[in-house]
């Protein structure tokens, strides 16, 4: 049973805002991507936003990640957006974002490249292929930690964990690229399932996607529109949130704050000396 909709915040306002420019492009492009893990979630069992959840994530196969990026990126207007690709100048991580130019979505960390777009965004994120040999896709979800860690040592990514600290100073030694086309299984069209290791999930069983669940999408109200989505997102859902039918009780619905700084109005660099002197504190992510 849906619960019933709550007034959007401003900031989900301006994401839902974002989602549909992306989606438009999207189609006019055919090409084809679907709401993923909170956002899917939002859709299925709020029609929209989870009430306490502050982003939006989308996810495409990866020849559809890498269509989009050559043929309907420049679509959009430089004005308004700023496409952050992966591995672009200013952003070393593994997945992207499309960004809102004059807005402030700075997050709890200090960032290397002072050059860093930091305003409002979407995630996008890549699904790729998964080996068919139990050993080897066990040896890719490690290749995808080592990306990660080398991502986030590259952004600053702050811990007070020093097997962390250890295992990122280790990682940032390692070639990337040989590291990705290992994790992705390039050239490979026929594998069974998928994995969105990259997406950056924790748990190795959780990222492994039946190739179906990835191809197979319904249309399914988000707010006021209809947004792409998995078939099998009863599936989906429980294999990412577990009893994802059922809300946690009000006193757990402690969604991680994404968000250091949030200014909608005015542009994040005039809060980069704010960003530099601030404290990062840890939290735990529980949006189901």
């Amino acid at each position: 049973m849906k619960e019933q909709k709550t007034h959007l915040t401003e900031h989900q306002a301006l994401l839902f805002e974002m989602l549909r420019d992306f989606d438009g492009v999207c189609r006019r492009h055919n090409i084809h991507y679907q709401l993923f893990a909170g956002t899917a979630l939002g859709a299925v069992r709020h029609s929209g936003f989870i009430p306490w959840d502050d982003d939006v994530d989308v996810i495409l196969m990866r020849d559809e990640y890498e269509r989009f990026f050559r043929e309907a990126a420049p679509d959009f207007d430089p004005v308004v957006y700023y496409v952050q690709k992966d591995n672009s100048p200013h952003w070393p991580m593994q997945f992207s974002k499309l960004r809102r130019n004059g807005t402030t979505c700075i997050e709890k960390y200090h960032p290397k490249d002072k050059l860093m777009h930091q305003g409002v965004y979407i995630d996008i994120f890549p699904c790729d292929n998964l080996s068919a040999q139990p050993g080897v896709r066990r040896l890719q979800f490690v290749a995808s930690k080592a990306i990660i860690a080398k991502a986030l040592y590259a952004r600053g990514y702050e811990t007070d964990s020093m097997a962390k600290k250890l295992f990122m100073q280790f990682c940032r030694l390692l070639p990337r690229r040989p590291l990705e086309k290992f994790c992705m299984c390039r050239g490979k069209t026929n594998t069974d399932m998928m994995q969105t290791f990259l997406a950056g999930g924790r748990k190795y069983q959780k990222n492994m996607l039946p190739r179906t669940w990835m191809e197979d999408t319904v249309e399914i109200r988000f707010e006021d529109a209809n947004f792409p989505i998995s078939a099998h997102y009863d599936a989906l859902l429980t294999q990412l949130y577990g009893d994802w039918h059922t809300p946690s009780p009000p006193s757990e619905r402690k969604c991680k704050e994404h968000v250091a700084i949030l200014d909608l109005n005015h542009p994040y660099t005039e809060y980069l000396e704010e960003q530099r002197t601030m404290q990062i504190e840890n939290h735990t992510k529980s949006i189901r």
